[in-house]
């Protein structure tokens, strides 16, 4: 049985995501090689993605192209050749390879979906689906990068929970230009 995963970046703050969707804060001017390498080795970890419309949108739109290839062309393998999943109740198709589209019942499709697959599963970006799967309890981990910056203004991955979510802190990791992964669990 595969498990639900969350990977996002956020800030000091508590946003994954600025003003009008803004994430230019999430990528560093400078060059971290120790990050860097870490996420080369999440991209070829073979598991399936998770997204929301809006974020399938933003990663459709990059990483086929030949300039994620050549900027990055480990995780541009990864996230190419991984099995992908998109929610949407407005898209009429999805074109980027390897990617189903589904359009049922967020909760009952991810419940089927972590029974009969063996690999996990994660979710990149898409708020919404992570505050309406942390409000059923269908998600196994949460791993969040945070980035040292404030932006004031934003939108948290939390965003409509309603209820109190437990968490318990099961692994922290920080990389030499500031950034700090926590892994977190729920709470049983």
């Amino acid at each position: 049985m595969g498990k639900l995963h969350v990977f996002n970046s956020v800030t000091l703050d508590g946003y994954f995501a600025g003003e009008n969707g803004d994430l230019s804060w999430a990528h560093r001017l400078e060059k971290d090689e120790e990050f860097d390498a870490f996420v080369k080795d999440n991209a070829g970890s073979g598991g399936i993605l998770v997204f929301g419309r809006i974020t399938y949108e933003l990663m459709a739109s990059y990483w086929p192209t030949p300039q994620a290839s050549q900027n990055d062309p480990t995780v541009a393998a990864g996230m190419n050749g991984n099995r992908k999943i998109v929610f949407s109740r407005t898209l009429d198709k999805a074109t980027w390879n390897n990617t189903t589209l589904l359009k049922g019942d967020l909760a009952a499709e991810i419940r089927k979906l972590k029974e009969e697959s063996e690999k996990d599963m994660t979710i990149l970006g898409s708020g919404s689906l992570v505050s309406q799967l942390a409000q059923e309890g269908m998600i196994d981990e949460y791993q969040m990068v945070l980035v040292p910056v404030v932006l004031g203004k934003g939108r948290t991955m939390f965003d409509g929970v309603q209820e109190r979510l437990r968490l318990k802190l099961t692994k922290t990791r920080a990389f030499s230009k500031g950034n700090v992964l926590l892994r977190y669990e729920p709470v049983a």
